[in-house]
Formats: structure tokens, C-alpha cells, sequence
């Protein structure tokens, strides 16, 4: 498989981490509404990776806008490759029938 994530792949991750965002807010609220009372600790914790969260969502939401806007379709295709490669087999084999005819001429005049 490709290392390389494909675009559909990263913009699935981040629907995952919008999930575990949306996740975390339920977490703090639920802390929040704690009969004990909020642990500071906790509500931290879950306050940092929210924020840690959300700056990786924006970035490759960025990254994936910016990716579409360049987007070339024929970019990575390797159609021209081939058929360059195509001709110039072509090339050869007609170099090759006058080589030939060359060899043919000269092996005529010899005799």
C-alpha cells in the first residue's frame, strides 16, 4: 500500500479527530457538571488536546483546501508517457525497416 495517505484518507482522520473533539467537549462538560466538582487536572488535560486537536484539523483542512485549489487532473496520469514511449517504438521500428532496406541495398550491390 501506498505510505503516502491519499487525500480521501486524511480528510477521513479528520472526521475522526472532529468525533474524538466533539468527545472531549462532552468529557468537560460531563466534569464540569460533576457533583464532586471539577478536577483541574482532568479538565486540562482534555483542554490541551481539544486545542491540539483542533490546530491538526485546521492544518490539514488547510492543506487539503490549498491541494484542491492546485488540483491537475492529468497531473499524475501517465497517459503522455505512454504514449510517448509508444511513438517512439514506433520510431524505431520504421529506423529499423530502413536499416534493413539500407542492408538489403547494399548486400544487392555487392554481388
Amino acid at each position: 500500500m501506498d505510505p503516502q495517505p491519499t487525500s480521501l484518507q486524511r480528510l477521513h482522520n479528520v472526521e475522526k479527530r472532529i468525533v474524538r473533539v466533539l468527545e472531549l467537549a462532552g468529557s468537560v462538560m460531563d466534569e464540569l457538571a460533576s457533583s464532586t466538582g471539577p478536577r483541574a487536572d482532568v479538565l486540562a488535560a482534555h483542554c490541551r488536546e481539544f486545542m491540539q486537536s483542533i490546530k491538526e484539523i485546521q492544518s490539514t483542512l488547510r492543506e487539503e483546501i490549498k491541494s484542491a485549489c492546485e488540483y491537475r487532473p492529468f497531473e499524475k496520469c501517465d497517459y503522455s508517457a505512454r504514449i510517448s514511449n509508444e511513438i517512439c517504438c514506433k520510431k524505431l521500428e520504421y529506423i529499423i525497416e530502413q536499416l534493413d532496406g539500407i542492408k538489403e541495398s547494399i548486400d544487392q550491390h555487392k554481388d
